[in-house]
């Protein structure tokens, strides 16, 4: 890949929230402050209304914990978005997150920008700015591409140069949503991986994906070990006479550990020890995952 081929890549990385961000004079706002080239204001938090439109449906209460821990001791780092309502009050648009980490740390108020869109408008930027998360579950990213799709009339492609993701990425997510509904809340609580629905989904059958999720689960089986089993059911022939074995047990210390791993750096993360001796492997499926893990290795 050329530089200039790469450099235009990655500046496409990310541009869908300044895409949908008009920069338009906003009216008068009940604070003293005022909107000046998007200055960031000083808003207090009893001020804000929740997003109606929030996608994401599940917020991890440690996580949470641990942001408002943060928030407390550095303040808020990235102003929220928020709009002016008619009311004399605001209405959040992304930063759900930080406004309620900063209701925990019992702060007053929060820095916010200012911004004057319709509500459509307020819908887009919050399903995009959502989707350019890392921590949304696999299933709150299927349910926010399927609105982009449904509210507006967009295409895959379309989508993934607003999300800066690879279409196929977004067609996987989207495919999700023929999972049976037992197994999308499976996925939405972990018990189930974004690898393994994936493998579920080649049987095309309510009742097989239930019965191939309940052994995967029960047994413990890898993505791959499903993988194979799902490929032995729609190929007999070729099915293996062993059994697939569980994986050996993680020990509890080195899950949270790989977990903190996840969360911190937004990629999936494998730690392999033997009596204190070991590696740690951090998997990555796009050149801007990678180079987005070597500026967070050098800020730290």
């Amino acid at each position: 890949m050329s530089n200039a081929a790469h450099d235009t890549k990655r500046r496409a990385l990310g541009k869908g929230l300044d895409s949908l961000l008009p920069r338009v004079k906003t009216a008068p706002a009940p604070s003293s402050a005022e909107t000046e080239g998007g200055k960031p204001l000083e808003i207090p938090l009893d001020h804000i209304e929740r997003n109606p439109f929030q996608t994401r449906s599940v917020v991890n209460g440690d996580q949470l914990a641990e942001l408002a821990a943060s928030i407390s001791a550095n303040g808020v780092v990235q102003p929220v978005l928020v709009r002016p309502l008619a009311n004399g009050r605001y209405q959040l648009i992304a930063g759900e997150r930080r406004w309620r980490a900063s209701e925990l740390a019992g702060k007053k108020t929060i820095p916010a920008i200012l911004r004057q869109v319709s509500d459509e408008q307020a819908m887009e930027i919050t399903i995009v700015e959502n989707l350019q998360r890392a921590d949304l579950n696999p299933m709150e990213q299927a349910h926010a591409f399927e609105r982009l799709s449904r509210e507006f009339h967009m295409t895959q492609e379309q989508m993934a140069v607003r999300t800066g993701k690879d279409r196929a990425t977004v067609s996987n997510f989207l495919r999700l949503l023929k999972l049976p509904e037992s197994l999308q809340k499976s996925v939405e609580t972990g018990e189930l991986s974004f690898g393994h629905a994936r493998a579920l989904l080649s049987l095309e059958n309510a009742v097989e994906m239930e019965k191939a999720a309940k052994r995967a689960i029960s047994l413990s089986l890898s993505v791959r070990q499903t993988e194979s089993y799902v490929q032995g059911l729609l190929h007999p022939e070729r099915l293996a006479k062993k059994e697939p074995k569980p994986e050996p047990p993680v020990d509890p210390n080195i899950r949270e550990v790989q977990e903190r791993l996840q969360r911190a750096l937004g990629l999936k993360v494998n730690i392999e020890d033997h009596e204190g001796r070991g590696k740690v492997i951090i998997e990555y499926g796009r050149l801007e995952d990678f180079d987005a893990l070597l500026e967070k290795l050098a800020e730290e």
